[in-house]
């Protein structure tokens, strides 16, 4: 089932403009969720604020919100103080700029959400912007209010619609070279090579969804299923050996690697 849209408003491109929708394109409805429950009632459990220090609850028109400055020393802000640096939500996504697709890194990418156009007056238009990024091997960046801020977001062409990315802001990435630039730089051997290119090509398959399923999602699902029925909740699979620790031969694990690859096929 298409899920519904949260988002319509217009997408602008200097004098062109045309209605559209938007969408989460990931969704965690699916995904198993527990209710904390009394054991001995079976009735569900409510949370409640308690002061760290006398351990009373706290009563709602009591709370705060805090900025911790030190040990035991907040800046304590009120609801309207917080509320008035929200941002007023915009209902246009007016594309500032073009840049190359593949200048963005994958690490700046956050939620996706699928645009489509609104109306049937509007399609052309859409379909216009959308086939010029394709076309171009670029991609738009805009800026929105979503989820109560404003977000930088890439405006990606995708089949008959647009990819519309949140990007990541720039306090939440981590320079690589911070990390990677401490690993060794050392060169392998091209026989080492050789034998890796070979184990990937055995090994190489088409992508599709089945690859990234959640086991214990599934298995979840199974003991919540055999408890609805009265049955014994199944046993619990065996887990992979871990590697050992000791030093090997690369070459060797390599080669041994391929023949064992070689039997299974």
């Amino acid at each position: 089932m298409a899920p519904r849209t949260f988002w319509k408003g217009y997408l602008k491109l200097s004098l062109v403009t045309c209605p559209v929708a938007m969408m989460p394109a990931v969704s965690e409805e699916e995904k198993v969720r527990f209710r904390t429950l009394n054991r001995r009632t079976g009735n569900p459990v409510v949370a409640r604020y308690v002061d760290s220090v006398t351990g009373k609850p706290v009563d709602e028109e009591d709370e705060a919100k805090g900025y911790q400055r030190g040990e035991d020393d907040y800046i304590v802000l009120d609801d309207e103080e917080i509320a008035a640096v929200a941002l007023e939500s915009t209902r246009t996504i007016d594309i500032e700029m073009f840049v190359p697709k593949e200048s963005i890194g994958w690490i700046w990418y956050d939620t996706p959400h699928f645009l489509l156009p609104d109306d049937k007056v509007g399609e052309e238009a859409f379909a216009v912007i959308r086939q010029a990024m394709a076309s171009t091997g670029t991609v738009g960046i805009a800026r929105l209010v979503l989820y109560r801020r404003e977000r930088a977001v890439m405006l990606e062409p995708r089949d008959r619609g647009i990819v519309v990315w949140t990007l990541r802001y720039g306090d939440e990435v981590r320079e690589a070279a911070d990390y990677f630039g401490k690993a060794d730089g050392a060169r392998p051997e091209a026989k080492a090579l050789a034998l890796v290119g070979k184990l990937i090509d055995r090994q190489r398959r088409g992508w599709e969804p089945a690859m990234v399923t959640d086991p214990v999602q599934d298995r979840l699902l199974e003991i919540i299923a055999a408890k609805k029925k009265g049955r014994k909740r199944p046993a619990r699979p065996k887990a992979a050996p871990e590697p050992a620790g000791n030093v090997v031969n690369i070459m060797d694990a390599l080669r041994r690697s391929l023949k064992a690859e070689g039997g299974k096929r």
